[in-house]
């Protein structure tokens, strides 16, 4: 295979960016959309959770399809439905309507999921960690630049229209897509029922995917953590404004130049010291950020500085996992990438509820002595491993 061409790199990398924030708007917009829909408190949560329960069923449901379908077609056809969604969502009146809009939002927006693998199709193995970091660093920009955008946007305009704004850009991206990159036609094999079916003996039989997906899940359990209890804190002792954390969450954007260095690095052989030095950071950034609670200029800084290590060190780890997992053969990417981020994701929805718990009954020090655990877990984890563990390529089967 030749390879693939870094403008296609670029358009799968801004790609990914625009797909993934669709899942991230409405979590700094919690209060203005509830009070707009008549939501209680309470039930505010909800348009979060609805989200994210799309987003979690369309990974085991929706991403595997990538092994058995046409992978340009079902990403443009997971794109309409994004569209749509997010219509839905600009235009709801009621709470029941924004809910549903949410919960297909969620899992319209695994598009993102079946175009990673797709550029790892693409990449000829010499080359594959490089051109998924690429991609991989456009998907975390979109990521954390989401929060802050959504937020500048409903302060300019309405909470509606970032909504809107989003619809749109998901119908000229299919658009683009459709036109501009080239079809990948897996090869006849299971049927879908079959294929779902495998996929509980991949996670059985696959010990390169149970440790990355478990490792991962504690480093995502952890930024997950990190990024509930930051605001609390940033509003509290440091009585920083809605648009001061906004600001605030693009320090973490610094972070993104993890997953090409990460990629890097992982086509020369380094996954297990990488892997290593990355859950290093992540455990550094806690401490970093239990330091960084007086309140003071200095300590702000202090606070500054853990975020951009935080999200440093889990993005590389997360290309670090999905440079093993795509080694593994490309007629099961698609089922090994939906098992690897459901389980994550699900790490990532534990630190959610972990933060606010911890940080009710403990505050910020104690959110940060228990996210020190997770990173500190999966490195133990690592000197467990039987040699070569990290990135064999030959652990499974069809």
């Amino acid at each position: 295979m030749a390879g693939i061409s870094a403008w296609l790199t670029l358009l799968l990398a801004t790609a990914s960016g625009l797909i993934a924030a669709n899942v991230y708007y409405a979590q700094p917009l919690v209060g203005p959309i509830s009070a707009s829909l008549g939501l209680s408190p309470q039930a505010a949560g909800l348009m979060v959770t609805m989200t994210q329960i799309g987003y979690g069923a369309g990974l085991l449901l929706v991403v595997p399809l990538g092994d058995l379908f046409e992978n340009r077609g079902l990403v443009v056809t997971m794109l309409g439905v994004a569209a749509l969604a997010l219509a839905g969502a600009a235009m709801s009146t009621h709470a029941l309507t924004f809910l549903t809009a949410a919960l297909l939002i969620g899992l319209g927006s695994v598009a993102v999921q079946i175009l990673v693998p797709y550029a790892a199709h693409l990449s000829p193995e010499a080359v594959r960690g490089r051109v998924v970091g690429n991609v991989m660093s456009g998907l975390m920009l979109g990521i954390m630049l989401a929060r802050p955008v959504a937020s500048l946007i409903t302060d300019a305009l309405s909470w509606h229209a970032v909504f809107a704004i989003s619809a749109l850009l998901m119908i000229g991206l299919g658009i683009v897509l459709r036109v501009a990159l080239p079809r990948r036609q897996p090869a006849p094999g299971l049927s879908y029922g079959a294929l779902l079916l495998s996929m509980g003996r991949l996670a059985r039989h696959t010990p390169i995917l149970q440790r990355r997906a478990l490792y991962h899940a504690c480093q995502f359990c952890e930024l997950s953590l990190f990024w509930t209890t930051v605001p609390l804190l940033l509003a509290g002792t440091f009585r920083m404004s809605q648009n001061g954390i906004a600001l605030f969450a693009l320090a973490g954007v610094a972070g993104a130049v993890a997953a090409p260095i990460a990629g890097r690095a992982a086509d020369r052989g380094w996954s297990r010291p990488g892997t290593r030095l990355a859950m290093i950071a992540v455990a550094a950034s806690l401490l970093l950020g239990w330091l960084g609670s007086s309140g003071s200029d200095a300590s702000f800084a202090i606070l500054v500085l853990a975020a951009i290590l935080l999200d440093f060190g889990v993005i590389a780890h997360f290309v670090f996992g999905q440079r093993a997992i795509f080694s593994l053969g490309a007629e099961i990417r698609g089922r090994l990438n939906g098992l690897y981020m459901a389980t994550f994701f699900t790490g990532g929805a534990i630190g959610s509820a972990l933060g606010g718990w911890t940080y009710a009954h403990g505050g910020w020090s104690l959110s940060m002595w228990v996210g020190l655990g997770l990173p500190v877990l999966a490195l133990a984890g690592t000197f467990t491993e039987r040699s070569p563990p990290i990135s064999s390529p030959h652990e499974t089967r069809r």
